[in-house]
């Protein structure tokens, strides 16, 4: 597994989580819409701990800086 997310992009998945999570427990989303954006929330701070991405992958893309 090829590390393909760089700090910056790590950065702003975890803010985008974040605001989500705050968003859910401040009430503001709910139901269907609040489940589907917490399994994002946790898709994306999975992919920052690892930093791969498989979308990134399958586009040829990367974010992290070259050694």
């Amino acid at each position: 597994m090829k590390k393909n997310v760089g700090t910056i992009d790590k950065v702003i998945r975890i803010l985008i989580a974040v605001v989500v999570v705050v968003l859910y427990f401040t009430h503001v989303i709910s139901g269907v819409l609040a489940i589907i954006l917490l399994v994002l929330s946790a898709i994306l701070v999975v992919t920052s701990l690892l930093s791969f991405c498989p979308i990134w992958l399958a586009l040829g893309l990367s974010t992290k800086k070259k050694e």
